[in-house]
């Protein structure tokens, strides 16, 4: 149980190793490229909710960063299905969590580029 606590908490930290694991285990497996590379954004959006949520909480100081992060899916999911609605005439629950969660992925992709750059920044105008 502690080595699968490790490991997460060390995928949480570079996000970009299970997307590779995902992306390289399903090349080796013979799947579809386009398939495998999907699954693997959708395996690593969660490990990129851990590593940004804790990012922020670390620059600013503060708790609320799994909880904004939250925050703001909620609302794409709300914007994206009111425009479903409008478009289509009712909501796709399977499509509009599909978007949303791919969505996430990159926004905080770049938000963690974004943090880590930022984090390390304050980590070494601190030591000096």
């Amino acid at each position: 149980m502690e080595f699968l606590k490790n490991s997460f908490g060390v995928l949480s930290i570079i996000p970009i190793v299970p997307f590779l694991i995902v992306y390289f285990a399903g090349i080796g497996l013979k799947q579809d490229k386009r398939k495998t590379f999907l699954l693997a954004m959708d395996v690593t959006t969660l490990f990129l909710l851990l590593s940004v949520s804790g990012l922020f909480n670390t620059i600013f100081n503060t708790n609320f960063g799994f909880f904004l992060i939250l925050l703001i899916v909620l609302i794409s999911a709300g914007l994206i299905g009111g425009a479903q609605n409008r478009l289509k005439g009712s909501v796709d629950g399977k499509r509009l969590l599909r978007a949303v969660w791919r969505l996430s992925f990159f926004f905080m992709g770049v938000s963690y580029v974004l943090f880590m750059v930022v984090g390390l920044i304050q980590y070494i105008s601190q030591a000096m």
